[in-house]
């Protein structure tokens, strides 16, 4: 037996140091006291994204509940306004009014359309198989052209051929979604008629309509990934496994991968706020069904109570997915850091991207 085999196995067979099993402890309990204090955070940016969507809709300017319910086209009997009334609290202070929408909000009531008399959670709950149906497809697509750029800008055998993947990305983000999907109906429906554009929830539909949403999607998690897929490569575990003869293909699937995915998370649940963005403007072009018509109609016949609980809804899905993107990153990557900037910072940028998903749902 060599000496390197002898170390080797001897190293195998000795129990785990002391040392080794309190630090192991201790890392598991700071895991444990970041992962409250995320959740504690997380909990704090959905109520404050409610308080500030509550002022920008219902209380700057005119109260848009106190109109709809005074107008005739509402079609409302005295008794049915007076509940109404009652229900928002609009002959109340504006602290009573948020004060009852909150608590409405945590116990899961998102309030009654003005439009439909239907509530919101229900016409939302209606229409988000749909949604969730087209965004989870556009997201395994775009995971899947992300992955397979990365991978071709690291083992492509010609150097010319990984330049111009390396390029994919940059033209994938500037092609608006709405360019491509328009680009697919006339070439799926109008040229090859596998769907029509009158009923585009056929499978067909749905997947150039996924197409459309996840091209421009998948463009920054492929730089993030190509990125980090360089910058990993270059450290020096890379070329001392390199040096024992380890295959190219095993150092990227074995060392490689998981430290390099850890960015890409991040940058995961930040594409979630396009997501949904997109997932609106593809709707409308396709004429789809889902969460984008419900906010298209109340946007566009001032439905406050929908309005506000969509992007109230949208900004607490961005926040929950930046919360699993914190969770799950020190767990790849036991270098990360479980105090300091990062725990902290993660509440400014989960309200502001948050928000941004929510302005990009409102402003269409």
């Amino acid at each position: 037996m060599s000496a390197i085999s002898a170390l080797g196995s001897e190293t195998a067979s000795d129990p785990v140091p002391e040392g080794d099993r309190i630090d192991d402890g201790r890392r598991r309990r700071r895991y444990l006291l970041y992962a409250l204090r995320r959740v504690i955070q997380a909990i704090f940016v959905i109520i404050l994204a409610y308080v500030i969507t509550f002022f920008v809709i219902s209380v700057l300017g005119s109260n848009p509940i106190q109109t709809a319910l005074s107008s005739p086209q509402a079609g409302l009997d005295p008794s049915s306004i007076k509940r109404l009334e009652a229900y928002y609290g609009v002959n109340g202070s504006v602290l009573h009014q948020l004060w009852l929408g909150l608590s409405r909000f945590l116990h899961g009531d998102l309030g009654t359309s003005l439009q439909y008399h239907l509530p919101v959670s229900k016409m939302i709950l209606t229409a988000l198989p749909y949604t969730l149906k087209l965004g989870g497809m556009a997201l395994l697509i775009s995971l899947l052209f992300a992955c397979l750029l990365a991978y071709g800008s690291q083992r492509f055998p010609l150097a010319a051929g990984r330049s111009f993947i390396r390029s994919i990305p940059s033209f994938f983000l500037s092609v608006p979604n709405f360019v491509i999907g328009l680009l697919l109906i006339e070439l799926f429906s109008f040229h090859f008629h596998a769907f029509d554009v009158l009923s585009p929830n056929n499978l067909v539909g749905t997947i150039c309509a996924a197409f459309a949403l996840a091209i421009p999607i998948s463009a920054p998690l492929s730089e993030v990934l190509i990125a980090n897929l360089d910058t990993e490569g270059a450290q020096e575990y890379v070329l001392v496994a390199r040096s024992r003869g380890l295959t190219e293909a095993k150092l990227f699937l074995r060392h490689l991968v998981k430290p390099s995915s850890v960015p890409a998370i991040t940058m995961f649940a930040i594409i979630i706020g396009e997501l949904m963005g997109g997932a609106l403007i593809t709707e409308e072009v396709f004429g789809r069904t889902g969460v984008g018509t419900v906010m298209y109609q109340a946007v566009s016949t001032g439905d406050a109570p929908v309005l506000q609980a969509v992007v109230a809804l949208a900004a607490a899905v961005f926040v929950v997915a930046n919360l699993i993107a914190d969770l799950v990153a020190p767990l790849l990557d036991p270098r990360i850091e479980l105090v300091g900037p990062r725990a902290a910072g993660g509440l400014v940028r989960g309200l502001g991207r948050g928000f941004q998903a929510g302005n990009l749902l409102g402003s269409r």
